[in-house]
């Protein structure tokens, strides 16, 4: 007997817990935050459940169907053009009328749907009782009470799902006034006497029609039918706008989602009253007061940032000693060879620098997800829009250009939640300053070098917010000039605070740091492989028998020394690195760098974490050194002076992003064109307060 698969569309107002109630039934590992439209792409899970293999599809949190938001247009494009079989509507149980709204128009597509009352065990706490079973009975649907946290009522979730699957729709209870039904049926009777062909009811295609839905009158104008519906349509709206006292058909039918879910909840809901402050309100009165709410939040992020750097410290030395013994054991069994040589110095080296960095990823990870996942994420967008709106942004823009502290791969996706065309696109080219966690590298092999390990943290907390600041100035700049736009009015919910579930976190923290792995990893192997090749060829044998001879009659070992360094400077200049390197020099000779950082900066386009290994190997010292190595950070004290540190540091703050990201970023913005912006932007803005930069901290340190 082969198992029958049941496709479920996930459907719900953003903070209802579609994600979470996704994970409690089947461990999914999805991505859960507090704020509108998390799941900004359509996540599919598969489980078996009784013979039967389920797929359900998450769809983007929509408030409505109205087409306004991306997250909008995703879910309403699958609801009408995917096939499914069930649509499964969760509501918050705290919020039930508000949900409601957007029930009343998933009942008017006509589908199999069953309601899942999630957040049960919340609504208790708050006095709020529903009557599911009446609730079941004025819908015409069956209403589940849930709870996604302590997995409340997933069986009887799932076993209503395969009754739905099996039994045949059951009619559709959503009913408008008396007017609205009158005209529903009118132009039905048409449809039905004209015998038209369509595969939904004529009751749905009426509701579209008198909605005014885009798609519907698009399929029907060309239709021969269209001559007899028109003037019947036409009627019909007079009739409305005259009985409603209004033009808006959009007014008219959120009047009747209004009515519909007030109705519902006044016959099935009752809450007992409590006069006492709740403890939302509670923390909300401290976290987003006017004065206190925005240096607790750099509090926090300075917290965040402290740990990141002091903790992820004892992980990265036990990493930094494998690696290295692994570099040694490589050599010692493959002995001194250019395999050998490409194999350690090079794969192993590269991919090691990036793996040292991931407890660093993770803690930050760890910080952001927690503040998402306990509501303090979406206040702190609310507490931020009146301080955004003066540089052009849009309060939602601070959730992914916090996120893109993290990666700005997830960073750019998140960017969707911003209704604004205008407003996404400047988002998009304003998260490049937030620095990333693949530039933390570079960051601590340059803040070693010239600054104490006692004030560390403190440096690397005000690169950060640096990076932060020029993105701001950016943003008014673009604003003003580039993304001229009425501003948008700032709407976002505030969920309730919640304690945070660590196995959430720990599905978004691994699923981040695998990416990260995943995208450096791979980037960074072909890098590191082509860097080694550049950097050791053309061979100049002439040279190297010349030098080989004078190093065979050395006097002494610090002689040899000497030689072996010689040589070594030689091959690197006439490398195809170096004169790559030479070629670009000139352009950056005004920022203070040599034909080293160029090459530096140069392969940081393909992944930043490639910038440190690369220093390395152009330095001469091998892959068992790395950003935390002695000799690497004593080479780039005694070579590069602090002034050029303190430019290169800005330079990598600000220019292009990865490749990876690039690619995330060009998907998002929907053109090439912009990526090409976005690298003239981001290179001359670098450039340019590289420069000022540079001839600041001369002037100031000289």
């Amino acid at each position: 007997m082969h198992n029958k698969t049941i496709k479920i569309a996930l459907v719900g107002q953003p903070n209802v817990g579609k994600s979470m109630l996704i994970n409690s039934i089947s461990n999914a590992r999805l991505k859960v935050g507090n704020f509108s439209g998390v799941t900004v792409t359509k996540e599919q899970v598969f489980l078996k459940y009784k013979n039967f293999n389920i797929e359900i599809i998450d769809l983007p949190g929509a408030y409505s169907l109205n087409n306004y938001t991306l997250e909008e247009k995703v879910t309403k494009d699958f609801l009408n053009n995917d096939e499914y079989d069930i649509i499964l509507n969760v509501l918050d149980s705290t919020n039930l009328q508000r949900n409601l709204l957007l029930t009343a128009e998933l009942l008017a597509l006509d589908k199999k749907m069953i309601i899942a009352l999630n957040m049960s065990d919340e609504a208790q706490k708050e006095s709020i009782f529903i009557d599911e079973i009446q609730l079941s009975k004025i819908l015409g649907k069956p209403c589940i009470k849930t709870s996604a946290a302590k997995k409340i009522g997933v069986t009887k979730l799932l076993d209503e799902i395969i009754l739905k699957f099996q039994n045949e729709k059951t009619p559709n209870k959503l009913f408008f006034s008396d007017v609205i039904e009158e005209e529903i049926e009118n132009i039905s009777k048409i449809l039905e006497e004209n015998k038209y062909v369509t595969n939904q009811t004529y009751r749905q295609i009426a509701l579209n029609l008198l909605k005014e839905d885009k798609s519907t009158y698009k399929q029907f104008h060309d239709e021969p039918i269209w001559i007899k519906i028109q003037p019947i349509l036409t009627e019909a709206f007079d009739h409305l706008f005259i009985h409603f006292n209004s033009k808006d058909i959009k007014d008219i039918f959120n009047e009747e989602k209004f009515a519909f879910a007030k109705g519902a909840v006044t016959e099935t809901v009752k809450q007992n009253h409590l006069t006492k402050t709740t403890l939302t309100e509670k923390f909300d009165s401290i976290l987003i007061h006017k004065f206190l709410g925005l240096p607790i939040f750099l509090f926090f992020m300075w917290g965040l940032f402290q740990l990141t750097f002091e903790i992820g410290n004892i992980p990265m030395e036990i990493i930094d000693s494998f690696f290295a013994m692994v570099i040694d054991k490589t050599k010692e069994l493959l002995g001194d060879n250019e395999f050998s040589s490409i194999i350690a110095d090079g794969a192993i080296s590269g991919v090691g620098s990036v793996i040292l960095f991931v407890p660093n990823i993770v803690i930050l990870f760890f910080g952001i997800a927690l503040l998402e996942t306990t509501g303090y994420m979406s206040r702190v967008a609310f507490l931020l829009d009146g301080f955004f709106h003066k540089f052009g942004l849009h309060g939602k823009s601070f959730i992914p250009l916090v996120t893109g502290f993290g990666c700005s791969v997830p960073a750019y996706m998140a960017a969707r939640t911003l209704k604004n065309e205008k407003d996404r696109l400047l988002t998009l080219f304003i998260i490049g300053f937030m620095s990333c966690g693949a530039r933390l590298p570079i960051y601590v092999l340059f803040v070693g070098a010239f600054f104490s390990e006692h004030n560390a943290g403190n440096i690397l907390f005000l690169i950060y917010i640096a990076g932060a600041i020029f993105g701001l100035i950016a943003a008014k700049i673009l604003k003003i000039v580039v993304f001229k736009s009425e501003d948008e009015p700032f709407v976002m919910e505030m969920p309730k605070y919640r304690l945070p579930s660590f196995r959430l976190i720990y599905h978004t923290v691994s699923n981040q740091a695998i990416m990260y792995l995943r995208k450096a990893g791979t980037y960074i192997l072909a890098a590191s492989l082509l860097i080694w090749f550049a950097s050791n060829y053309p061979k100049h044998l002439d040279i190297e028998n010349s030098y080989n001879e004078k190093i065979e009659l050395a006097i002494n070992n610090d002689e040899k020394v000497v030689l072996e360094n010689e040589l070594a400077q030689y091959n690197l200049e006439h490398s195809y690195l170096g004169y790559v390197g030479k070629y670009s020099m000139p352009l950056f000779e005004p920022l203070g760098f040599d034909w080293k950082m160029t090459i530096a900066l140069e392969t940081g386009l393909a992944a930043k974490e490639i910038v440190v290994s690369t220093l390395s190997i152009l330095y001469g010292l091998g892959g068992e050194n790395d950003e935390s190595s002695s000799s690497l950070i004593e080479k780039i004290k005694n070579n590069i002076p602090i002034e050029s540190a303190i430019a290169f540091i800005v330079f990598v703050m600000i220019y292009l992003p990865c490749l990876a990201a690039s690619m995330v970023f060009v998907r998002e913005a929907g053109n090439w064109k912009y990526l090409a912006y976005l690298f003239i932007f981001t290179t001359v803005s670098a450039w340019g307060l590289s420069f000022i930069t540079y001839n600041i901290s001369k002037i100031i340190l000289t």
